[in-house]
């Protein structure tokens, strides 16, 4: 594909821009910018719809007392437990146990700092689940 040819549908992406790789007027491969491509962002707006469904989920069993406002967060951020130990360089098992509700209110000061920093949002707001999710999705129908 030409450099002038690389789509630019407005997509989940909003202002930014990927990088896609095409031939410019010498035949040769230089990375071009484009805003996206309608296959590509409608597999975006799927994945973020699941995400929005999961969420939900989530809210449910953290309003029933079933899981911590964690759990929101670790959804939110499209982590499981190995990923949030990982990135946290807490224990799996720790991470599971904060799941709960009992342990998460109980929290030290240190976790629910640490927590909050890797989502990078405040200690508050790691306490409170958000009754709305800000998350990219365009919505297309509106167009």
């Amino acid at each position: 594909m030409r450099d002038k040819e690389v789509p630019q549908d407005k997509g989940v992406l909003d202002d930014k821009k990927v990088v896609s790789y095409a031939l410019n007027d010498q035949g040769r491969y230089c990375l071009t910018p484009s805003a996206g491509w309608e296959p590509v962002n409608c597999a975006n707006r799927l994945a973020w719809e699941d995400i929005q469904a999961e969420l939900e989920l989530v809210r449910a069993q953290i309003s029933k007392g079933e899981m911590s406002p964690l759990a929101y967060y670790m959804t939110r951020a499209q982590m499981d437990v190995a990923l949030l130990s990982r990135y946290s360089g807490i224990a799996r098992w720790r991470v599971r146990r904060h799941l709960k509700p009992k342990v998460f209110d109980n929290l030290s000061t240190y976790y629910r700092q640490c927590y909050a920093g890797l989502f990078n949002i405040t200690v508050e707001q790691l306490l409170e689940v958000p009754e709305q999710d800000e998350l990219p999705m365009a919505d297309e129908e509106q167009e």
